[in-house]
């Protein structure tokens, strides 16, 4: 545990699920003060602020689009009507749509980016203006995926949406280092999570993709959750502008683990 945690403020976009409701209930553990952003999962975001409640901390949800003005202002708002402040905003809520790139519908491209991206941007630009205004070593975590460095064939508007996280985050980390504004992103790779279910239930699917990981094996979300908190406290304090991969070494060219090449 980071006792610098203990009381500080945060919003998490799609905290109702998988990465995000792990990195909630591990900011209760840290005796924070969550907002659980939702889309359409409101069970889902309510089990989320139990747990954090049930680990000590204090929660609330709100149901917002992220992919709008509207949307991430609300989210700040609730953090300071409940809370009276923000420290931490985590960018987590994303989707992916599969599909061959010569066969994308043009509204399923800007669905993706809508949330993966322009999403990324908006809790951003949000928070950024107001740890300016409030002159607060503030600290954004933006969810990106080892497809950021990965290409990863039929989902092109997915590694599209996390390559430009990266730069994204790297960019307005230079640029607001001297404020003492943090801003990192976290690399997930093969992740136990809901989005993953249906494919990780066949398993030929799992063996293969186990197949990809160099440490033998799917990661739990709790295990991302450990990095977001790292990445929230003063222990990752001169750390800003990286993406953090939490991957079981994917990202190491396991093709060539075994000698291969």
């Amino acid at each position: 545990m980071y006792e610098d945690l203990q009381g500080k403020i945060a919003v998490i976009t799609g905290g109702s699920k998988g990465i995000g409701s792990a990195i909630a209930k591990r900011f209760g553990q840290e005796k924070m003060k969550v907002v659980i952003n939702y889309n359409s999962d409101p069970d889902g975001a309510q089990k989320a602020a139990d747990e954090v409640i049930s680990a000590g901390g204090e929660a609330v949800t709100v149901q917002a689009n992220i992919a709008t003005e509207a949307g991430v202002n609300q989210l700040l708002e609730t953090a300071l009507e409940k809370f009276g402040d923000l420290d931490v905003w985590v960018n987590n809520a994303g989707m992916e749509i599969k599909s061959p790139t010569h066969e994308v519908p043009l509204e399923d491209w800007n669905k993706v980016t809508a949330i993966d991206q322009t999403g990324v941007f908006l809790g951003s630009r949000t928070a950024l203006a107001y740890f300016k205004k409030n002159h607060k070593k503030g600290n954004i975590i933006n969810m990106s995926s080892v497809h950021e460095q990965i290409p990863w064939p039929t989902f092109a508007s997915y590694a599209a949406a996390k390559g430009s996280v990266k730069l994204f985050t790297q960019t307005i980390a230079m640029e607001y280092a001297k404020d003492n504004i943090r801003v990192n992103a976290i690399g997930p790779g093969a992740i136990n999570t809901p989005i993953n279910a249906e494919k990780f239930a066949d398993k030929e699917q799992y063996d293969q993709t186990v197949s990809m990981v160099p440490m033998d094996r799917i990661g739990k979300p709790e295990e991302v959750a450990a990095g977001a908190a790292w990445l929230a406290s003063d222990e990752s304090s001169y750390v800003t502008g990286i993406t953090l991969f939490i991957d079981g070494g994917m990202t190491l060219y396991p093709a060539f683990k075994d000698g291969q090449g």
